[in-house]
């Protein structure tokens, strides 16, 4: 089965397009022939990669300026878009690190407000529009394995993280008589210019070694999760969650 098929003529938004992961699934959903509309709020990012899409061949390829954690900012996000969506991916995260004795309280609502209200804000906005249309939809929420299991010093991330799973267990079961279907991607630890120099040091070694494939991922480590649940091929699934991880969440405790 040609899982990269399932996306073709579809639209998709991207959240949090502008680096990393979401940066990634937007080419990846463009290569498959999708309709692509990037979001996140540095625009000149966005701009940059749309350009590098429609140099390679992805003209459907446009950017919004959206900020997740702001209401307004999703509302009128929406309202900016050219044509109705079919996908929705929910990518756009920030983490906070240090003790959770010692983090200021905005520090845990800055996570919350992006990781977890901002889903919360674009799956709703984008639900509402499908149900009014009277057609269905899908989203893909980027959650984490630090949401299924957890570690020290990034408490905030992980709440949100553990939220985002069930908020897609909670959206699944209201929306699927719209036909509305949502899932998550759990991704394990992957290989980013943010990260890539601490799993240089020792600490960052011995945590490669407790990953069973003893290797960090790597962005196209996720394709064949994420094209299954934003494609036709995951039609009969909805309230997953496909960690993707190395075998890191059955490593031993």
């Amino acid at each position: 089965m040609d899982l990269a098929a399932g996306l073709k003529g579809r639209h998709v938004l991207v959240t949090g397009a502008s680096s990393g992961l979401g940066d990634h699934f937007a080419r990846l959903c463009a290569a498959s022939g999708a309709a692509v509309t990037v979001a996140a709020r540095r625009r000149d990012r966005l701009d940059a990669l749309v350009a590098a899409l429609r140099e390679a061949g992805a003209p459907r390829a446009r950017a919004v300026s959206l900020d997740v954690a702001d209401p307004d900012s999703v509302a009128a996000a929406f309202a900016d878009l050219d044509a109705p969506l079919d996908v929705v991916v929910n990518n756009a995260g920030i983490a906070e690190s240090g003790a959770a004795i010692d983090l200021p309280r905005d520090s845990f609502d800055r996570v919350i407000d992006t990781n977890l209200r901002g889903v919360w804000a674009v799956s709703t906005e984008a639900a509402r529009a499908w149900r009014d249309a009277g057609r269905g939809g899908v989203i893909v929420n980027v959650a984490s394995i630090l949401g299924l299991r957890v570690a020290g010093g990034v408490g905030p991330y992980t709440v949100s993280k553990a939220a985002v799973v069930q908020l897609t267990q909670a959206l699944a079961l209201e929306w699927a008589r719209y036909g509305i279907r949502v899932n998550a991607l759990a991704p394990g630890y992957i290989g980013t210019d943010i990260n890539r120099d601490f799993f240089e040091t020792e600490p960052g070694r011995a945590m490669l070694k407790r990953i069973p494939m003893r290797r960090l991922g790597r962005p196209e480590d996720l394709d064949g999760a994420f094209l299954l649940l934003a494609g036709d091929a995951s039609r009969w699934m909805t309230g997953a969650t496909i960690p993707v991880d190395g075998g890191h969440l059955v490593s031993s405790l």
